[in-house]
């Protein structure tokens, strides 16, 4: 909401799209650097959703987002084993999320136009359902690895489409439903992966049924989000007052800065969940204390979700915050040079810290645009790009670290990535609205 001191005109809401012309009005500036103001319940035309039912809505979407990928890979030893598979197989599925997730996500906005937002939620996490039930009884490899693609289709477009999804109907909600959002995000890769070996039955087979258990809670979002389109139909938001964007978001330099950011965060992210055990048992950790520490990254990663939505909303010091974060990043690199076992809590916690990155990046999307169209354009664009720029990065951090042997010269590299995401979030986080940027 805008301070009590600034004034509107009672003829042009906040939220609407300032006129075309050779000099366009750049509208209201946000709100201390975080989302625009907003008036009433929803997007203007967009069928009412009530709070009960967003709510459901995007929690139960967000909480099966990412198990269907972090669960697989404490079981995937077993799995590989069992298909009589080697190396290859292993970093084909640890990487498939990532290339997924850049991929399939680009077609989450064209797809989405034609069944609409809520369409392609139903429609997507009916195939993970699919998926993520028939993939444990697959009888060859090849057969496991496109039955994990198509479960990763809901988390891939779901990635792009929720965000929008609650710029169309969150109104005076959208700063609670994001940090719902990106919290349940957290908490759900989180729980898939430790509840992966928990979930294991009796037997050789046992992560069949570990795999399968996921599928079965996947049928929940499939229900709620049956029951929202059943309300909203067809619901891909309309053009803006200048008309349907001709133009890439990429064009504004909010934009970009966004996906620098959003894609050096996901790579630093990814790097040090698949690399970060490797380095701390080979400074002395054992296996199991050495999981625990890399699991208390993605821990701090639930408290960023918690928090950052609000901070967006509210402070006044946005691009500060969002360039300590990379600062944060390449401290806790450099710390795990100087001290990889002593100092391990301490620096996972560095990290953890500064992988709040991810869920301002994420709540910059709604906030950095005003017309849903825009939100869903620039998700659309951030997230399949970034996603692409952390599987490069990732890889290329894995050949570096293959290649010399030496932990230290991969911890270097990542800590130069750390800066330059700080320098990538202290632009996007700079108070504009890529309307503006794209309509000038």
């Amino acid at each position: 909401m805008a301070d009590h001191h600034e004034s509107d005109s009672p003829h042009q809401p906040h939220d609407a799209p300032g006129p075309t012309g050779a000099a366009p009005d750049p509208g209201p500036a946000p709100r201390r650097g975080g989302a625009a103001p907003r008036r009433g319940g929803a997007a203007a035309g967009a069928p009412v959703v009530g709070a009960l039912l967003a709510v459901l809505a995007v929690a139960t979407v967000s909480v099966n987002l990412r198990p269907g990928a972090t669960s697989l890979g404490p079981l995937l030893e077993d799995v590989v084993a069992f298909h009589g598979q080697g190396g290859l197989a292993t970093g084909l599925l640890t990487a498939l999320p990532c290339l997924a997730f850049g991929v399939l996500g680009m077609l989450a906005v064209p797809i989405s136009k034609r069944v609409g937002l809520t369409g392609t939620v139903v429609a997507s996490f009916v195939l993970v359902v699919a998926g993520l039930l028939l993939r444990p009884q697959a009888s060859t490899f090849w057969m496991f690895t496109a039955l994990s693609l198509l479960a990763l289709v809901g988390p891939a477009l779901g990635n792009v489409i929720v965000p929008a999804w609650i710029k169309q109907y969150g109104g005076r909600r959208t700063v609670g439903l994001m940090t719902l959002y990106s919290t349940l995000l957290g908490v759900g890769g989180a729980t898939g992966s430790a509840f992966a070996v928990p979930l294991m039955t009796d037997g050789a087979l046992g992560w069949q049924d570990s795999l399968r258990f996921w599928g079965l809670i996947a049928v929940v979002p499939v229900v709620v989000w049956v029951i929202v389109l059943a309300r909203t139909g067809h619901d891909f938001p309309p053009p803006t007052a200048q008309g349907e964007l001709h133009t890439s978001v990429l064009r504004s330099p909010t934009a970009l800065a966004l996906t620098v950011m959003f894609g050096l965060q996901s790579m630093n992210a990814y790097t040090q969940f698949g690399l970060l055990p490797q380095i701390l048992t080979g400074g002395g950790m054992s296996p199991t204390n050495a999981g625990l520490v890399t699991g208390s990254v993605a821990a701090w990663g639930i408290l960023g979700g918690l928090v950052m939505p609000t901070i967006i909303d509210r402070s006044r010091h946005l691009p500060l915050i969002a360039l300590a974060f990379g600062v944060l990043t390449a401290a806790g690199y450099v710390g795990l040079i100087l001290a990889p076992a002593a100092g391990a809590l301490l620096w996972a916690a560095v990290l953890g810290i500064g992988g709040f990155a991810f869920p301002t990046a994420i709540a910059l999307i709604p906030a950095r645009s005003r017309d849903p169209l825009v939100t869903a354009k620039l998700s659309g664009m951030v997230q399949p790009i970034g996603y692409l720029i952390a599987a490069a990065g990732s890889i290329t951090a894995g050949v570096v670290l293959d290649a010399t042997g030496s932990a230290s010269t991969m911890l270097a590299m990542m800590a130069v990535t750390g800066l330059a995401l700080g320098l990538a979030g202290y632009r996007a986080a700079k108070p504009v609205f890529i309307d503006d940027e794209i309509a000038r």
